[in-house]
């Protein structure tokens, strides 16, 4: 079997321990604009998106609901911001695949604020539950056969946007949880309230193997309030962490996400799964950006 298809250089996606496992971390200053240029200029995250064609955010719209449960439209301008300023030639997507019965995604933007944020920003917004699908294999998958994702995600650069929440099944929703995000319910609702059912059944294994075939190339991770019991509902961290972090490393972020939630990140599933195999969970190269 085949891995991933291939994908120009840098953006194929590193599977091996080596991948750069630092997390560059900065205090909130009130609002998005203010700290998330310092944060993607310490991270090189202009070098990176240099030779790109497309860009894609994939914020964590789960539901039409407001942050902390899902990302604020205010962090995702930010970065679109920063893209703009970087390379002004390139196209820029915000995308996602709600996982609710009752609405697509659309209704998510709108609700959210991320149609009339689009129109000002000039990007186009996609319902991933609607994309064309490619069969991805890996011999690191663990239950799944093969992995069915967006095709349009395997020629960008993926920037994944998600918030800091606990939930239910996995212990943390963070980077790697948030990938459940692309996959298209055609594949995987298997009945039940939820467009993506098919993956509760073995959810770490899950998010395990749909990162051992595409991961994000960087992420931004909303850790200004948190959610500190579940995805949808309860209380909010307090006191708040009031941080905004990045990295390239999919699992040191998960990690580092899971002890701003109290959590040992080796009792997470899928994180203890993908720490040598898809990142670093245990390097604790954390960067302070003023």
């Amino acid at each position: 079997m085949a891995i991933n298809p291939k994908r120009p250089d840098p953006f194929a996606p590193d599977l091996s321990p080596e991948k750069n496992p630092t997390v560059f971390k900065t205090t909130f200053a009130g609002d998005f604009s203010r700290s998330v240029a310092p944060l993607l200029e310490a991270s090189r995250l202009r070098k990176s998106i240099s030779g790109a064609k497309r860009i894609i955010l994939k914020p964590n719209l789960v539901e039409a609901l407001p942050a902390p449960i899902t990302t604020p439209v205010e962090l995702v301008e930010s970065i679109i911001d920063y893209i703009l300023d970087a390379s002004g030639d390139v196209e820029i997507i915000v995308a996602d695949g709600t996982g609710s019965l009752e609405y697509d995604t659309f209704h998510c933007f709108e609700e959210l604020g991320y149609i009339e944020m689009a129109m000002r920003r000039g990007v186009k917004l996609i319902d991933l539950n609607d994309e064309p699908s490619v069969e991805l294999y890996s011999p690191l998958l663990k239950v799944w056969p093969s992995i069915f994702l967006p095709k349009i995600l395997m020629d960008s650069f993926l920037i994944s946007v998600p918030v800091l929440k606990a939930h239910t099944l996995a212990g943390v929703t963070l980077t790697m949880k948030n990938m459940i995000g692309v996959a298209p319910p055609a594949h995987y609702h298997t009945g039940g309230h939820w467009k993506k059912s098919a993956f509760h059944a073995s959810m770490d294994e899950s998010i395990f193997d749909l990162n051992a075939v595409r991961s994000p190339d960087f992420t931004v991770l909303d850790a200004t309030v948190g959610m500190a019991e579940a995805h949808l509902w309860g209380r909010h961290c307090d006191p708040p962490p009031r941080i905004v972090a990045a990295s390239y490393d999919p699992v040191a972020l998960d990690a580092f996400g899971a002890g701003l939630l109290g959590f040992d990140w080796a009792g997470i599933g899928h994180i203890r799964m993908a720490d040598g195999l898809l990142g670093q969970a245990g390097a604790d190269v954390v960067v302070d950006v003023e």
